[in-house]
Formats: C-alpha cells, sequence, structure tokens
C-alpha cells in the first residue's frame, strides 16, 4: 500500500491544515517511508519473542525491581462491564465559565473555508 496525494490531500482536509506543494511532496514521502519500514519489521520473524509491556525499565520508579515490574505503578484496575457513576451534571458545570445549565458552552475555533 502507499500513500497517495490524494490520501495526504484527505488527510489534511480532514484536519483542516492547508498543505504547501512542498509539504504535500515532503508528507507522501515520509508517510512511505514510515509504511515501508513497518512492512520491513512485519517480516521479521517474532516467533520466539516474548511481547514486551515497556521497551526499557530505565524510566521504572522501582529500582529494586527488574523489567516490568519496575512499573507496577502505572497499572490500573480493570474493569470489566463496570459501570461507575460519572460526576454529576451540577458539579461537572460548576466552575464552568459559560454553560447552559446542560452542557459546556464554547468559542467556535474551527472555521472552515
Amino acid at each position: 500500500m502507499k500513500v497517495t496525494e490524494k490520501d495526504v490531500l484527505y488527510v489534511a482536509g480532514l484536519a483542516n491544515l492547508a498543505l504547501t506543494d512542498e509539504e504535500r511532496t515532503r508528507m507522501i514521502r515520509d508517510l512511505n517511508s514510515i509504511l515501508e519500514y513497518v512492512d520491513r519489521l512485519n517480516q521479521l520473524d517474532t516467533t520466539n519473542v516474548p511481547p514486551m509491556a515497556q521497551t526499557s525499565d530505565k524510566f521504572g520508579i522501582d529500582e529494586s525491581k527488574q523489567s516490568t515490574e519496575r512499573f507496577a505503578y502505572s497499572y490500573r484496575e480493570d474493569i470489566h462491564n463496570g459501570l461507575r457513576k460519572s460526576l454529576p451534571r451540577d458539579e461537572a458545570l460548576a466552575n464552568a465559565p459559560d454553560s447552559d445549565e446542560t452542557f459546556f458552552r464554547v468559542p467556535k475555533v474551527i472555521e472552515r473555508s
């Protein structure tokens, strides 16, 4: 699969970006380069390579532990089908600079040309 100018223009339109000819050309080149690299990685046999939760334990907080155990602080409880009560509307809107008592009101920030 190759990224085409049509693809770049479509995504730029969704993001409301105006790209110059040079930027479009560079995006096409860069995105295709990334896809080619991913394709090369997909060709590797990773059958006997265990999955990793982190690429490095360099940033783990608990230095007394090894590997992914150093990141135990970042794990959260996995709640299956456990809906929790949401914040009451009046409490959520209490500090809003502008609301209609039901929704936040915000200024329009995107205008299409």
